[in-house]
């Protein structure tokens, strides 16, 4: 069992913006409760279960479905990504400071797949094979993606949060939203770019999101192995 495994919501939410994620979706009620609670544990998957009527009938159900599921592809591919770079052993070449910026990330993204597929259900689309072709095999590379993996998060949830037609949903999205504009803040201070580009953020349509992700060629159709020194992981 992996370390991240034993994590709790508190310990990776410290400013408590995830908890506010899970008690727009779940209640507040319940997302006190899961305070303490590991994040890979039953109990926390248990009481994530999709609220009823979360995503119930109603005339923008269908948007609203496919919105989340967007949402929970791309989540898949950085919390992949942050995961990738630890099992290769990237992160730990890194300094502390990047360390602890690089595993605090990671463990984000991984909640934020977590409690995506809960709200979901059996509506949660399938994680596909991704192939980072090499870029987690250097601090460098690393870095310079988790960058612009970051901005364009927060892009792609700037734009899609007004969209969410169910009032807890967009309140939920709302709530990533300022955890992942954190994650930008934080990860351009790492790499010594300044933290806030423009007084304006442009958020991005679904569509010019996704023509970005296909550039990247970062999903593939099934696991990819290199010959390189180390074998590639797929997230």
């Amino acid at each position: 069992m992996s370390a991240e495994a034993d994590l709790t919501l508190e310990q990776v939410d410290r400013d408590g913006a995830l908890l506010e994620a899970v008690a727009a979706i779940a209640g507040a009620t319940r997302a006190e409760l899961l305070r303490g609670a590991a994040l890979g544990g039953a109990a926390l998957l248990a009481a994530l279960a999709q609220p009823e009527g979360a995503l119930g009938a109603g005339r923008g159900r269908a948007r609203d479905t496919a919105i989340l599921n967007y949402g929970l592809g791309f989540e898949y591919m950085q919390a992949g990504f942050y995961t990738e770079a630890e099992s290769l052993g990237t992160i730990r070449g890194m300094s502390a400071e990047r360390q602890l910026w690089a595993r605090t990330l990671g463990a984000h993204e991984r909640a934020h797949v977590r409690i995506l597929k809960q709200v979901l259900g059996k509506r949660a689309v399938r994680k596909p094979f991704f192939d980072y072709r090499g870029v987690t095999e250097s601090p460098v590379d690393f870095t310079r993606t988790a960058v612009a993996m970051e901005d364009l998060t927060v892009a792609l949830l700037g734009g899609q949060a007004p969209r969410m037609s169910d009032r807890n949903l967009r309140a939920a999205f709302f709530s990533l939203l300022t955890v992942e504009a954190r994650h930008a803040a934080w990860a351009r201070r790492i790499v010594g770019v300044v933290p806030v580009a423009a007084a304006l953020d442009q958020p991005k349509s679904l569509a010019e999101v996704d023509r970005f992700v296909r550039s990247t060629r970062f999903i593939v159709d099934r696991p990819q192995t290199g010959g390189r020194r180390r074998p590639r992981f797929t997230g």
